[in-house]
């Protein structure tokens, strides 16, 4: 059975992310073991190729990332509930799920709809059908037994303003909360507003919000007294070949480190 799927601007780009996902996740020597993305991608009539190229290896690492430290997170709280915010396609829960986490799925109603076709909602994973800025959706979450809120290729859609308020939100909302998302580097977002062609058939969209990897720390602490660890990484650590040599290379070299997206996980505290 195949499905058409129908999307632009932003909501598209988790078809972008489900190519390389899936693509990854169906190689023998996979570090994203991932069926649930496999059986969707397999699914969607979509020429995925012509838009988005070959497959690369940046998000299926990143979300093998968000999974390394979402994982002892839901060790350490037992029943606790996890915010994706812009999910899209992503199949977190689906790899990551102990059978108590709580689940919350945030997107735009477009990019939900799709969701809902291959991944519907459950009880213990609800579907807010709203913008992440929209913060109508931070009272669908039982913080009863601790909150991680992760934002997957989602805030450099936002201008830097917009960033700054849903961040304080989830802070000020949910004291002692842990939030994961990743960052594009400032020369990176200047391209995209001046135009980024995937490919000769694939415009992706502005990413207005750039931040260098050795500045996101110093602006977080800027922002909240209560951020007190910001851990920043690149998306080298699972490269393979002379891609990944040199991104790790890049993550060593202080004139280099900034020049790649990093992802970025955050932790407070309690005012």
């Amino acid at each position: 059975m195949t499905a058409t799927v129908n999307l632009t601007g932003v909501p598209e780009t988790m078809l972008w992310t489900l190519h390389n996902r899936a693509t990854e996740a169906r190689r023998a020597d996979t570090f994203l073991h991932d069926p649930a993305c496999v059986r969707i991608y397999e699914s969607i009539t979509y020429d995925f190729e012509r838009s988005f190229g070959k497959a690369d290896g940046s998000h299926p690492m990143r979300s093998r990332a968000f999974d390394d430290v979402v994982r002892p997170w839901m060790a350490a709280h037992p029943g606790g509930t996890v915010v994706e915010l812009g999910v899209g396609l992503e199949t977190q829960l689906q790899r990551c799920d102990d059978g108590q986490v709580r689940w919350v799925c945030v997107d735009v109603p477009e990019a939900l709809a799709v969701r809902e076709r291959f991944l519907p909602a459950s009880e213990r994973c609800r579907h807010v059908p709203r913008s992440a800025l929209d913060l109508a959706w931070l009272d669908e979450v039982d913080a009863s037994k601790g909150v991680f809120v992760s934002a997957q290729g989602l805030l450099m859609y936002f201008d830097e303003a917009e960033v700054r308020r849903l961040l304080l939100a989830i802070i000020d909302r949910f004291p002692g909360v842990d939030l994961m998302f990743d960052v594009i580097p400032r020369w990176f977002s200047r391209k995209t507003l001046q135009g980024f062609h995937k490919t000769k058939h694939y415009r992706a969209p502005p990413m207005p919000w750039g931040v260098n990897r050795d500045e996101v720390e110093p602006l977080l602490r800027r922002w909240s007294a209560r951020v007190t660890a910001v851990k920043s990484v690149s998306y080298g650590l699972y490269a393979r070949g002379v891609a990944g040599a040199v991104l790790r290379l890049f993550s060593q070299v202080p004139v280099l480190r900034n020049l790649p997206p990093a992802i970025v996980h955050v932790k407070t505290v309690a005012p």
